[in-house]
């Protein structure tokens, strides 16, 4: 069961992860991450 269980959540993970990449998800939390960045060095 708990085998099961820990290969059905990576295979979930998996999808959900070539989903935002199709999407072009990436670019987002790229932008998102460097703004946060930026902010929190005080240049931003």
């Amino acid at each position: 069961m708990k085998n099961t269980l820990t290969w059905f959540l990576l295979a979930a993970a998996a999808a959900l992860t070539g989903a935002g990449l199709w999407l072009g998800q990436h670019a987002l939390v790229l932008q998102k991450a460097v703004r946060v960045c930026l902010e929190c060095v005080g240049i931003g």
